[in-house]
């Protein structure tokens, strides 16, 4: 089988199981649906007890974790990719608790909240990541210079996260402490809509992009003889994945370990050390709804954040990582 084939292969199985996932997401609840009721209400033929379920309650949360999932995994299926280092995802290198420590301290200091919190993130999060870039720069950037410059800058940012919470209100620090945990609970139609254009947009740009990955894994030197300015390739690549990491943020909180385990995952279905995007979004989109059935539907009468069972999955394969690397 060609490697594109078998490329499209996997990110059409991946798919149907995302869809499958769907139904299951949007039909199981305290008021369940058959799967033709959620089909109905998807396509404007349902009854009304079926359109309120999926459309009002059901469906944003829903395409909340596929748009969250699909972010988070294309964002670290990039940031691998560039650095060339399997644990360098956004969770990792800092980028994710410069994201949350600026949502943080809008929520405590300015009670943000819609679009004004999304905003803060995304700010915040260019500006960590600036701030990586600069500390981690000799000559280019380098992997195992920017794993360690951010996990320091990660270090800074959790103390800020710590400082706010201490800070705000008893009020607050529930609120906070549930959006840092990585939650789908206060994602509305709004939300998911402001998220879905800039995770389509930025999707795009990543695809297009998506050539430079691969000849930049060949090495910066391959690359510049083949025509491509590594610098700047990286630079657009990296801001790519920045907004994308922003957003998910922004929407949920810091879901964790999804970024790292997308692209490692995807990589092995496809095969060849293939960088292919398209596949590793969907599996961060069916590892974000998988983990947030679990989260709903595991403990009866208790529901959890998504966070903590992506945390629970992911903490392990961070440890599996370190243990078998050099």
């Amino acid at each position: 089988m060609s490697a594109l084939r078998r490329e499209v292969t996997v990110l059409g199985t991946v798919l149907l199981l995302l869809v499958a996932l769907v139904l299951v997401g949007l039909g199981v609840g305290e008021i369940p649906l058959s799967p033709l009721q959620v089909a109905g209400a998807l396509v404007g033929h349902g009854d009304t007890v079926s359109d309120f379920v999926v459309g009002q309650l059901r469906g944003p949360r829903v395409a909340g974790a596929v748009l969250v999932g699909a972010a988070l995994g294309a964002a670290g299926g990039i940031v691998q990719s560039v650095v060339r280092n399997p644990i360098a995802s956004p969770d990792v290198i800092g980028i994710t608790s410069g994201a949350s420590a600026s949502g943080l301290t809008a929520i405590v200091l300015f009670g943000a909240s819609g679009g004004a919190l999304f905003g803060s993130v995304v700010v915040g999060a260019v500006l960590v990541s600036v701030v990586i870039a600069a500390l981690s720069w000799r000559r280019g950037i380098t992997g195992n210079r920017v794993v360690l410059v951010g996990i320091g800058v990660a270090a800074i940012c959790l103390s800020i996260t710590g400082w706010m919470l201490t800070s705000g209100t008893v009020q607050q620090a529930g609120t906070a402490l549930l959006w840092l945990s990585g939650s789908l609970n206060a994602v509305d139609r709004t939300l998911v809509g402001v998220l879905g254009v800039a995770v389509v947009v930025l999707l795009a740009a990543a695809l297009v992009q998506s050539r430079r990955l691969t000849v930049l894994a060949l090495g910066d030197e391959v690359a510049a003889a083949l025509g491509l300015r590594p610098d700047r390739a990286k630079v657009l690549l990296l801001l790519t994945a920045v907004c994308l990491t922003a957003g998910a943020v922004a929407t949920a909180g810091p879901v964790a370990f999804v970024a790292l385990m997308a692209a490692p995952v995807a990589r092995r279905l496809v095969g060849n050390g293939r960088v292919a995007l398209g596949a590793v979004a969907a599996v961060g989109a069916v590892i974000t709804l998988a983990s947030d059935l679990l989260a709903q539907f595991a403990i009866p009468g208790n529901a959890l954040p998504v966070g903590v069972v992506t945390g629970v999955v992911g903490a392990p394969y961070l440890l599996w990582l370190l243990a078998r690397g050099r």
